[in-house]
């Protein structure tokens, strides 16, 4: 499920890359598309693993090599930290602007995560949540992670609350893209302050809207899932999908006073 979510985040990284005109032709999106998908995504798996390991340090420095050969145990805040560090080089190697980058970025990993959750499912690693009456409710008795409470399925709930974002932000890019197209110049400079004017949604605010709504949706889903409570009684994924949350609203919120003073500055 990690691989086809990998695969499909790459058709629609492929598709915005073109639609941006960032790359000349199909060609050139497909290997940018290739390298922002492959890169990333290995080395977030690597931090999701690594991260969910340092969570109990004892164990894992009791038996390193066993807990990282296991094929179960990933945490998705050190997944998002490894893969953004990861994307972000990238965009760097390649001049790419990096706020720009993150915007194409933001609709393939939504979609990305929501698809990979569905391998949590069929496994029953534990990412259910709490027993539940409730019709759809499951049970997985052979699962990694067994039980035979039925519980809520709350990778259902991601996918399908992830594909919505994914709609949502990819809208977004449309709309981002059409009203920079417009015939208005396309800067106004004072001193050292470069404002595009020419569009109401500057480069980062699908970004922002990337980090605000499945921080939002990872919080929310925490309350109930089985992980153990930690900070403020929130669970370690909790309390990150909290700081996403708020780090996506102060990026939004900047970019929107950026985009008020250059209009201040221009006069317009």
């Amino acid at each position: 499920m990690v691989a086809l979510a990998m695969l499909c985040a790459y058709f629609v990284l492929r598709a915005d890359v073109l639609r941006r005109g960032i790359v000349p032709d199909k060609a050139a999106a497909a290997a940018t598309a290739e390298a922002f998908i492959a890169f990333p995504c290995l080395a977030g798996i690597a931090g999701a693993k690594l991260y969910h390991e340092l969570q109990s340090p004892h164990e894992f420095f009791a038996h390193p090599l066993q807990h990282l050969l296991s094929q179960y145990g990933f945490a998705w805040f050190g997944g998002l930290l490894a893969g953004f560090a990861a994307f972000a080089w990238l965009a760097w190697m390649r001049r790419i602007p990096l706020l720009e980058m993150f915007d194409v970025g933001s609709p393939a990993a939504a979609l990305g995560y929501g698809i990979g959750r569905i391998g949590c499912l069929l496994s029953g690693d534990g990412d259910y949540g709490i027993p539940t009456s409730l019709p759809w409710g499951m049970s997985f008795p052979h699962g990694l992670v067994p039980t035979t409470q039925r519980v809520h399925p709350t990778p259902i709930y991601e996918l399908t609350v992830s594909c919505i974002i994914a709609a949502v932000l990819w809208r977004l890019g449309a709309h981002q893209i059409s009203r920079s197209s417009s015939p208005l110049p396309t800067a106004t400079k004072r001193g050292s302050v470069t404002v595009a004017l020419e569009s109401s949604i500057p480069p980062g605010t699908v970004f922002a809207g990337y980090l605000m709504l499945t921080g939002l949706a990872r919080f929310l889903v925490e309350f109930i899932r089985i992980n153990p409570r930690s900070f403020l009684g929130m669970s370690n994924a909790q309390t990150a999908g909290l700081l996403s949350a708020m780090a996506g609203m102060a990026l939004w919120w900047y970019l929107k006073k950026w985009v008020e003073r250059g209009k201040r500055l221009s006069g317009r």
